[in-house]
């Protein structure tokens, strides 16, 4: 019997992280769903975000790599792009679920547009009809992709401090 361990991490600082200048899906798009590490290796939780897009939406690379899949996965479609220059073994990006427009072995740059958002799986929350799943790992290390984005793209509300009695 074989066991594998997955582990889960909240940052990531390579060489590319932090230096995304783009989101997958365009200007600013709502997080839907954030990335929310299981507790234990195969317990719940959610390993990646979900952006919301319309259905169609141009779907892009954040970093430059080459593409390590483009197929089918329990009947949706997905991406997956090895990000250049990240260490050994490199980061890979995954976008589901995408139509795409790249092959394996296609060597993408930041922005290069790799498919078209698909009909909606049943992943999305109520409050978004459709969205797109960005994951993010290192081998079997799961890992908050919008680490990945510059930190002046990522708004996150400010600290609160409050009193202690």
């Amino acid at each position: 019997m074989t066991l594998t361990l997955l582990f889960y991490v909240t940052a990531v600082r390579p060489a590319s992280a932090g230096d995304a200048r783009l989101w997958p899906t365009g200007e600013h798009p709502t997080v839907v769903r954030p990335w929310a590490p299981p507790a234990t290796p195969y317990g719940p939780g959610h390993r990646g975000v979900d952006l919301a897009a319309p259905i169609g939406a141009p779907v892009r690379t954040v970093a430059d790599g080459r593409v390590s899949f483009a197929g089918q996965v329990a009947g949706r479609g997905v991406v997956s792009v090895e990000l250049s220059g990240t260490g050994d073994p490199p980061l890979r990006t995954t976008y589901e679920p995408v139509t795409a427009t790249v092959a394996v072995g296609d060597e993408v740059s930041a922005g290069a547009l790799l498919g078209t958002l698909e009909l909606p799986t049943g992943h999305c929350p109520p409050t978004a009809p459709s969205c797109l799943h960005w994951g993010l790992r290192r081998a079997d290390t799961y890992l908050d992709p919008l680490s990945l984005l510059d930190p002046s793209l990522v708004r996150r509300p400010p600290a609160r401090l409050l009193p202690v009695w």
